[in-house]
Order: structure tokens, then sequence, then C-alpha cells
């Protein structure tokens, strides 16, 4: 599938680290360093800006390196990127951990997985169909 991609970045456009790579890696493209402070949150720039075909979208989650070395993960994780989206793709990072972390100019900040979507056609009814699980969640499956 092709992605019409604009980079604004100083960097590289994103690729797939592996043949078998779900997403790509996104990078900051700051000016210079931020600091984030413990519990503290940040709109972070990328320098792309990209257009997905109609049914697609694509989602920024964590990096799970950075979540676990780090405490530094994508507040609205997955973040969802709209096919009708022109702006800058932009992550929106946390700082979990009990440490100042600096973000620098190209690091990896989160990565993008591309995913067909639907959109629903609701049909309103006054009663579901029966299934074994029921209303049963949170926790509900697997227990005996």
């Amino acid at each position: 599938m092709k992605v019409q991609i604009i980079n604004k970045s100083k960097h590289a456009l994103p690729t797939y680290a592996t043949e078998q790579s779900a997403g790509v890696d996104l990078r900051a493209n700051i000016d210079e360093p931020i600091t984030m402070q413990p519990l503290e949150r940040k709109l972070i720039p990328t320098g792309l800006f990209i257009s997905l075909p109609k049914g697609y979208e694509a989602q920024v989650r964590p990096r799970s390196g950075l979540a676990i070395k780090k405490g530094v993960t994508v507040l609205n994780s997955p973040g969802t990127i709209d096919a009708d989206y022109r702006g800058e793709i932009c992550v929106i990072l946390i700082n979990l951990s009990k440490e100042p972390f600096v973000i620098e100019d190209g690091e990896r900040i989160a990565q993008m997985v591309i995913a067909r979507h639907e959109q629903a056609e609701w049909e309103e009814v006054q009663v579901l169909d029966e299934t074994e699980r029921g209303a049963g969640g949170f926790g509900h499956t697997g227990k005996h």
C-alpha cells in the first residue's frame, strides 16, 4: 500500500526495522532538547504529515523499550490518526518515572502502525443475542 507523506523534519522517512515489523518508529523533530519532569506530559512534533487511503487509520503506540527503560509512554495509547487528517503527526508523551527524562532531536519516541478499519452501521434493537459469557466483564473470562 502506498501512503503519501510530507517530511518537514530533519530526519529520514520512517522505515520498518525488519521485514515483518508492524510499525515504524516516529522521531522527535525539535530544535532543542525537551526535559519532561515526572508525571509531566508534552506534545512532541515529528515533522511528518500523511494522507491515508479511505478505510485506514494510523495508530500511534508506545515504544516498549522507552516504556520499560525510562517509564515514558504515549498518553492516549493508541492515538488514532484518521484518514482525513492532514496536520502534523505529534505524539503525546507522559513521563511516568520518578526521574526527569530528556528528549533529544531525532529520538525514537513512539511507533506508528497503519491499520484497516470499518465504520459501523448501527441497528437499534431492544434485545441482544445471548452468549455463554453474557454480561460478564472486567476479568470475568477464565474464572471457574
